[in-house]
């Protein structure tokens, strides 16, 4: 019987359980909140079991759960203490003999700003943020628990995310899109679909080691607004300076406006044996515009 434990069951997860959850006899999920978990439990109808995690402290269940697991996908946020679920449920993993793989979420994000160059996994990570130096942290923590404990861990380093209910096609249903405009910036992205191929592939090996999950084709920040609005067949919104939008973003949004590079996903292909069946945000937001 094979089990899946998703430590954080946030959008990758849910989108991974939902599309390729049937290869397990059972999936675990960990969430913060009462109500969250009774609707997973509804929607698994059986084979998905919705557990209570509050990033402090593991419940006997949840690391009876966890001894288990024969693969875990781990997608909870560091913090400036560290890993949570290491710190909670690190023992528990640690004596888990069936353990054979854990996939990490982590980010491009650790690669700091690159003035717009081309990184890969060899490039080292020079995070520019807390968040990011948290995150790089952890992926070190991560790697290290693997090889004492003698489990693969792969590391999926992802680009910026869109899916269902989250893409460009959505902000501009709801007027929420802002088309900032930025000379020489460019970002990745990435389709939840696509990921939920990476960590099938790395469970699936099982993988160990680091890989960028990014698209073939970093671009600027409002082509995807214009693509949409065509597929829709309304104006896009005007374009914004950046120095204009800038006094109104979030810190967070500001950090992420302050980085810019080119994400190569070669090693994503080779080792993995991932083909991207979104390569570019057109062929992704098309798809998601003939499913609504």
């Amino acid at each position: 019987m094979a089990t899946l434990i998703c430590l954080g069951f946030g959008y990758c997860a849910e989108y991974f359980v939902a599309t390729i959850g049937q290869k397990f006899d059972r999936v675990v999920g960990t969430v913060r909140g009462k109500e969250r978990a009774a609707v997973l439990d509804a929607y698994g109808g059986g084979r998905l079991q919705a557990l209570l995690f509050d990033g402090t402290q593991a419940t006997p269940t949840l690391n009876s759960a966890i001894a288990e697991a024969n693969v875990a996908l781990i997608s909870v946020p560091p913090g400036e203490n560290g890993d949570p679920v290491l710190a909670a449920c690190g023992n528990a993993l640690a004596g888990n003999k069936n353990l054979r793989s854990i996939v990490y979420l982590s980010t491009v994000g650790v690669y700091g700003d690159q003035s717009g160059a081309w990184v890969d996994e060899q490039t080292p990570p020079k995070p520019g943020t807390a968040r990011s130096r948290e995150r790089l942290a952890a992926e070190l923590a991560w790697q290290e628990f693997g090889a004492r404990r003698g489990v693969a861990v792969a590391i999926l380093r992802l680009a910026g995310i869109y899916g269902p209910g989250q893409n460009a096609l959505v902000q501009l249903a709801r007027g929420k899109a802002r088309r900032v405009a930025k000379p020489g910036q460019i970002f990745n992205r990435i389709h939840v679909g696509d990921i939920a191929q990476a960590i099938d592939a790395a469970f699936a090996r099982p993988a160990a080691g680091v890989f960028n999950v990014a698209d073939d084709e970093p671009s600027p920040p409002g082509d995807p607004l214009v693509f949409a609005a065509e597929l829709m067949g309304v104006e896009p919104p005007p374009e914004i300076p950046f120095a204009q939008a800038a006094p109104s973003m979030s810190p967070m949004a500001l950090s992420f406006w302050q980085e810019c590079r080119r994400v190569n996903n070669a090693k994503l292909k080779r080792e993995l044996g991932v083909a991207l069946r979104y390569p570019t945000y057109r062929e992704g937001l098309r798809a998601l515009f003939e499913e609504r």
